[in-house]
């Protein structure tokens, strides 16, 4: 998909929604599916360096580093009446996205979310603008169940600048009686918080989770996601959910619970994508089905493409094309019904056919911390929302220490087995690899740091080579099999967390424990 920009993950144009690799100045790269990871390059070897080091923060300008501080100069007689320039302001990371009124009804599919700045600011004021989607885009994506017949849909919500209109009006699909919706959202940023429409109670009412109090997940949101699933496990879905194929290695194709597949921050964002018109507007890409006008494409010439960087664009649009799978797709009611891929059709496939060892979200995943902390409520929150099993379910792999293992274990096999295959398949982020091998290769290598793996006494099993862009051009995988050396490690680079089910919030709105991860959209 075409972006206009990186082509991006994200997690970060400052560190795009996916990894960023550098040299020795960090470059920031989009993936959306890796979160604040630095690589520095030392003689064709990749090096991690602590994602804080390279942060946010502001720095001395050089010419203060080279004159001393303001202070010392002005204590000196002989001191420059000139001094350094205030470092430059951090850029905003953080928005809110207001939820419509009545958003699980047909009428509530076609009222468009809202982006604005966080805690009460304006969306120009705070960068949190639909026109800057690379950086601070919001996306929703809905799938639908029909719980009588198990019949599953796709359709796009709209996302638009608060105080803009659409530039084309989304229309209301027909929906059957007893319909049941759920809402995946995600963000090109590091936090978004889902607000009330003006006067109502319309997060609530739509059964949207954010996080814990005062811990937000961080990028992703869910809206009715148990009473979806709920509907889903009790329907026929046997005809309707395909069996899982096989790669052309005779493989188990991948799924999104597949830890050849998975990073630090599994299960997470959309494949939702909106055209953006040079003005700041926005439309959905597609046409509502039974439409007598022209799809939204040829009615908005020269419009942008964004989408949001997503562990599920990647499996769909780049995976499962290079290794001879093909994803799940239902009717897009957005689009004409076109097939459509979602976020839970992904999990729902996952559910069915997915063999041990099974990945799901585990607690040293960054947007399950809270306070930096691991915490099993806020862990099994998120599990909740993609249909996933409580924390000890699978003993065998809940752990994070057998979660990093089985990681590096299966992923480094399946990336080097299918070399062949992905080395001749487009990157997500050029930015990051070259090409879809150095690009996976790269992403296993920062989520091996983003996950603490080391501090349980395993070893990075990629070698990276980067040109002087920072892009990796070239890959050697150490295909070996690793046990934990200390099994019972915290991870998350040694993060002094108690494992706890009732670890207290942290008090920071938006602050989920993750590094700052920035956002870019995919070119999913």
């Amino acid at each position: 998909m075409l972006t206009g920009h990186r082509s991006a993950w994200h997690r970060r144009r400052r560190s795009s929604r996916a990894m960023r690799v550098a040299v020795p100045l960090a470059i920031p790269v989009a993936l959306g599916l890796t979160l604040g990871i630095v690589l520095a390059v030392s003689g064709g070897h990749t090096t991690p360096i602590n994602p804080s080091a390279l942060g946010a923060s502001a720095t001395p300008s050089a010419s203060a580093m080279a004159t001393g501080s303001g202070a010392a100069a002005a204590a000196s007689p002989t001191a420059s009446a000139t001094t350094a320039a205030p470092a430059a302001a951090a850029p905003n990371v953080s928005c809110e996205l207001i939820v419509p009124p009545n958003a699980l009804t047909a009428q509530g599919l076609a009222t468009p979310w809202q982006l604005t700045g966080p805690n009460g600011n304006n969306p120009q004021g705070t960068g949190c603008t639909m026109a800057n989607f690379a950086n601070l885009g919001a996306f929703v994506q809905a799938t639908i169940i029909d719980p009588a017949t198990g019949q599953l849909n796709t359709y796009e919500p709209l996302v638009v600048t608060q105080g803009t209109q659409p530039a084309i009006a989304p229309q209301a699909p027909n929906l059957p009686a007893g319909a049941v919706i759920t809402y995946d959202i995600g963000f090109n940023g590091t936090n978004l918080t889902l607000i009330n429409s003006q006067g109502t109670n319309s997060v609530a009412q739509a059964n949207c989770v954010n996080g814990l109090p005062g811990s937000i997940f961080g990028q992703v949101s869910f809206c009715n996601a148990a009473n979806f699933f709920n509907a889903a496990n009790n329907a026929n879905l046997n005809p309707a959910v395909p069996a899982l194929g096989m790669t052309n290695m005779g493989q188990a194709c991948p799924t999104t619970r597949s830890f050849v597949l998975i990073d630090q921050d599994q299960s997470d964002n959309v494949t939702t994508r909106y055209l953006i018109t040079a003005n700041g507007q926005t439309a959905q890409d597609g046409t509502v089905a039974g439409a007598t006008s022209a799809a939204n494409t040829q009615q908005l010439q020269g419009a942008t493409l964004a989408s949001n960087g997503s562990d599920n664009a990647l499996l769909n649009g780049f995976v499962d094309p290079a290794v001879g799978c093909k994803p799940f797709t239902v009717p897009d009611l957005s689009n004409n019904n076109q097939p459509g891929t979602s976020q839970a059709l992904d999990e729902l496939v996952a559910a069915k056919d997915q063999q041990a060892p099974i990945a799901e979200v585990p607690l040293n995943d960054p947007m399950t911390l809270n306070n930096n902390n691991q915490d099993a409520n806020k862990t099994n929150l998120y599990r909740q929302q993609v249909d996933q099993q409580p924390l000890g379910a699978n003993q065998a792999s809940d752990s994070p220490a057998s979660y990093c293992a089985n990681m590096l274990n299966l992923q480094s096999k399946f990336i080097n087995d299918q070399r062949a295959n992905l080395l001749n398949g487009p990157s997500p982020v050029p930015a990051t690899g070259n090409n879809l091998f150095t690009f996976l290769a790269a992403r296993l290598s920062m989520s091996f740091t983003n996950l603490g793996c080391q501090n349980f006494g395993l070893k990075n099993p990629v070698n990276l080579t980067l040109d002087g862009n920072g892009v990796a051009i070239n890959a050697s995988i150490n295909v070996m099999t690793q046990t934990p050396a200390n099994p019972n490690g915290n991870g998350n680079n040694g993060a002094a967390g108690s494992t706890t089910a009732n670890q207290p919030a942290n008090g920071k709105t938006g602050q989920h424990g993750a590094p700052a991860r920035h956002g870019q959209n995919p070119g999913q």
